[in-house]
């Protein structure tokens, strides 16, 4: 049974579609990320799931139960934003304790379950502190573990690490996915930042224009683009098309193509047996410590591509600019999009 689950959903506000007939199921026990910029429709889908707006069409259902029309208070989920919402004048452990206080449960228990949730987050010394004496990363701990207190089976994120700064935010990264696997429950994250989507996720979905361009693992949806909208939010592409895609790929269509996956070879050297081939010149190149990218433009064909290549050996042997290489790329790497997700 899927732990959430979209048919033809969709939401609009005023004369703005913001979700357009979704259907999705996230499983049980998954890391799943709804992926997209500003104004895609993810955080609608993320509030839809937790019952802050209500579908104008469709249906949504959490472990087989249609929860469409029901109330936050009614969904056993829970909710971590980006702002931590947290309270200024109690302490940590006040914090973590306001769901079973709500609920009515006893001071001692309650505060015995918030030191067990600290412990979870690695921060069993911060109960008596108060969230200001935190860092940001603290402060993100100390509100993941006022959300799982109250046991959700759905726990939601929206953009919880946006807010950190980025050797921070990658360190949360691998914390908040080791402890979602710690506690086994569903995570649904949102997010904007493709390499977070990435580096984090069971499975993702790429949000565009209030609708869902592509499903699948994070390897399958940047290694097989499946529009044109992928292709180019997901990390970079080359995008063939018109004289571009008859000269280098030798039909018509569009076609995507990873800077990483060209190699740039001496001009005389033959390319591998089978491989994809052309002769270009070298019009641009940017040192990026572990990777140079190179902008060239294809002998005869006026096609400029990026190509991407790590830096192996130490050292420099000039200016490449002008140099004339080969460029060769294994034909199945060549993905054909389609414009629009049907």
């Amino acid at each position: 049974m899927s732990a959430v689950a979209f048919e033809g959903v969709s939401k609009r506000f005023d004369e703005v579609v913001a979700v357009d007939d979704v259907s999705l199921e996230i499983g049980d026990g998954e890391f799943f990320t709804l992926l997209g910029p500003s104004g895609s429709g993810k955080t609608t889908c993320l509030r839809l799931i937790g019952g802050f707006d209500l579908p104008d069409r469709g249906r949504i259902l959490l472990h087989g139960v249609d929860v469409s029309d029901r109330p936050p208070y009614e969904r056993d989920v829970n909710t971590v934003f980006q702002d931590y919402a947290l309270f200024p004048h109690l302490s940590v452990a006040e914090n973590v304790a306001y769901g079973p206080r709500v609920r009515g449960v006893a001071k001692q228990e309650r505060l015995r379950m918030a030191q067990e949730l600290l412990e979870l987050v690695e921060l069993p010394d911060s109960g008596d502190r108060r969230p200001g004496q935190l860092s940001g990363g603290q402060r993100q701990r100390v509100a993941l573990a006022r959300a799982l207190i109250n046991r959700p089976r759905v726990l939601l994120l929206d953009e919880p690490l946006g807010a950190l700064d980025l050797k921070l935010r990658q360190q949360m990264q691998v914390e908040l996915k080791s402890l979602q696997k710690r506690v086994g429950i569903t995570f649904v994250f949102v997010t904007h930042d493709q390499e977070e989507a990435l580096s984090m996720s069971d499975r993702l979905a790429v949000f565009h224009g209030g609708r869902i361009e592509q499903v699948g693992t994070p390897a399958e949806v940047y290694e097989s683009p499946a529009t044109l909208f992928v292709a180019n939010f997901l990390g970079s592409a080359n995008v063939l098309l018109g004289d571009a895609a008859r000269r280098l790929v030798g039909v018509d269509g569009v076609f995507a193509l990873r800077p990483e996956k060209i190699r740039l070879l001496p001009h005389d050297e033959a390319p591998p047996p089978g491989a994809g081939s052309t002769l270009a010149v070298i019009r641009d190149a940017a040192y990026g410590g572990p990777t140079t990218r190179y902008t060239v433009e294809v002998e005869g064909g006026g096609a400029t591509l990026l190509v991407l290549e790590q830096n192996l050996a130490r050292g420099s042997d000039g200016d490449p600019r002008g140099r004339r290489v080969r460029l060769a790329w294994d034909r199945d790497e060549v993905r054909a999009l389609k414009s629009r997700a049907d």
